[in-house]
């Protein structure tokens, strides 16, 4: 598949769900695989901090049928942030902590160059929590789950690599997880240009923190997505390494793929 079909799959018009206050909110549907399948539309979503949704955001979520909602921040972040408003817009809410500390409370090495920035921090997130992917994984895989959308803060980081893995096991060409990773950079200058007008604080915020921080350059998860094949001899062998059984990895393809 050349680079300009890629294109004209990932900027698919079905796959942002366009919202007021959350801006990477999208569909991982559409995507061929190496069995010749495509990912379903409207059932696996992918998202930006769900605690922003106005009440007729979160009413669209609920439209659009999701059932399960994955949060991948801290507990600090949850605490101090909220989550997605399961009190009024009840779904099936897990709180999975990826990482014990976001790059602006952890120690982080000052890294200036984006890509090899973005690949340090992706290896260790994989080498630190990957049996945190691995209950995520098992989560989507469940019964009566589906349609479900995970997500952290941004949705690039901690969302980027799940989504990775999923995509991974269902047999999507690494140049489309890729390219698919990387619609957060458009995503991510909507929610500056909204934070302007509507939340200043985080607009100060992202202004004050290192470029680096907020890229979503797709050779860094190129990088990642080879250096798992070099270690591993595929993605999938990584996955069931981790404890992603292959009954898991299956249940998956029969509920996310379609012929």
């Amino acid at each position: 598949m050349n680079n300009q079909q890629i294109e004209s799959l990932i900027n698919d018009p079905q796959r942002l769900v366009k919202l007021e206050a959350v801006h990477n909110f999208r569909d991982l549907g559409g995507y061929p695989t190496n069995s010749g399948q495509v990912t379903k539309w409207r059932t696996l979503y992918r998202a930006d901090g769900l605690y922003r949704l106005t009440p007729s955001d979160a009413q669209a979520v609920i439209d659009i049928g999701v059932r399960t909602v994955i949060d991948l921040r801290t507990h600090k972040e949850v605490e101090t942030r909220g989550t997605f408003p399961v009190e009024k817009f009840p779904v099936k809410f897990h709180h999975l902590s990826i990482i014990d500390a976001t790059w602006n409370d952890g120690d982080t090495p000052e890294i200036e160059d984006v890509v090899e920035f973005l690949v340090w921090a992706y290896r260790h997130m994989i080498a630190s929590a990957a049996p945190k992917f691995a209950d995520a994984i098992e989560i989507i895989a469940s019964t009566d789950v589906l349609p479900l959308v995970f997500h952290c803060a941004a949705g690039k980081d901690r969302t980027g690599v799940l989504a990775a893995l999923v995509l991974s096991i269902l047999g999507v060409q690494e140049e489309i997880i890729s390219a698919d990773y990387g619609l957060t950079e458009s995503a991510m200058k909507r929610l500056l240009k909204w934070a302007e007008v509507s939340q200043p604080d985080l607009a100060t915020a992202y202004a004050n923190m290192p470029a680096r921080f907020a890229a979503a350059d797709p050779r860094a998860m190129a990088i990642i997505l080879n250096d798992l094949n070099t270690k591993y001899g595929s993605v999938q062998n990584f996955v069931r390494e981790i404890g992603v059984s292959d009954e898991t990895a299956n249940t998956l393809r029969k509920s996310l793929l379609v012929n």
